[in-house]
């Protein structure tokens, strides 16, 4: 049987397709390109072309992301997305215990899983200073690539703002400062840590599971396990695929 789990998010489109329980493909799209490329307008109503994807023939799909509500998946069940990353982490990881981070393109969440269930969450969707798409303005600010950004946490400039639009003002205040590139992006990246930091340490755990395009940001780690102690960091192989992971995985459990 295979199950086709599709995580609509705002920077990119996830897809995953499990076969017989396990994960067969996965494929990233840029949002924006599979809305014009991949999508289809019928009867005022916007439909998924499968048929262009190669990926047609399924048995079931399950639709989760920013961007659920608004297209229409052919035959579709909808989750939420706090359902669909922990039914991946669950997954992914094998843990039953654990707490959540996952940063995504236009918010973060944070879930608190227990015996399997998620039994609390804090979500914040208010500020683009605490998500993704903060990291890639700020990058483009500096001159330098996302991954390039994500690798420096040593003597970070301080940056005061909590709002997105006035922190790269302020970044382009430090930079006619005359602060290293270093200094820069690793004081980016702790403005970042600055705003998840109380909503991860209301849920203290022995295992913190990453997800979400963020999750391999070795700065954002170094931070975490530096500052609150966090001794167990774990990122799943594949962070930025956990929500359309989940979906497949969230049926498997509904079919036992």
């Amino acid at each position: 049987m295979r199950i086709l789990g599709i995580d609509l998010g705002s920077r990119a489109v996830k897809v995953a397709v499990f076969e017989d329980n396990n994960l067969f493909c996965t494929k990233i799209y840029d949002t924006a390109t599979f809305y014009r490329d991949y999508c289809k307008n019928e009867n005022n109503a916007i439909r998924v072309d499968f048929g262009k994807l190669e990926m047609d023939k399924v048995e079931k799909v399950i639709s989760t992301g920013y961007g659920r509500n608004n297209i229409n998946v052919s035959n579709a069940e909808i989750i939420t997305e706090l359902k669909a990353h922990t039914f991946g982490s669950l997954w992914q990881t094998g843990l039953t215990d654990f707490t959540l981070l996952d940063i995504g393109g236009q918010d973060s969440k944070v879930i608190s899983v227990k015996g399997s269930r998620m039994v609390d969450m804090v979500l914040n969707d208010k500020c683009a200073a605490s998500c993704g798409r903060y990291l890639e303005n700020m990058a483009n600010i500096i001159g330098i690539s996302i991954e390039e950004m994500t690798r420096h946490y040593n003597d970070p400039v301080e940056l005061s703002s909590t709002c997105a639009v006035f922190g790269e003002s302020e970044l382009i205040g430090r930079i006619s400062e005359g602060y290293r590139l270093e200094q820069l992006a690793a004081g980016v990246n702790y403005s970042l840590y600055k705003r998840i930091k109380p909503i991860i340490a209301r849920f203290p755990a022995e295992h913190l599971v990453l997800t979400g395009g963020v999750a391999n940001n070795e700065a954002l780690i170094q931070f975490i396990r530096a500052d609150l102690g966090w001794g167990d960091i774990v990122v799943p192989k594949n962070p930025q695929l956990n929500g359309a992971i989940g979906c497949c995985a969230y049926y498997l459990k509904c079919i036992k």
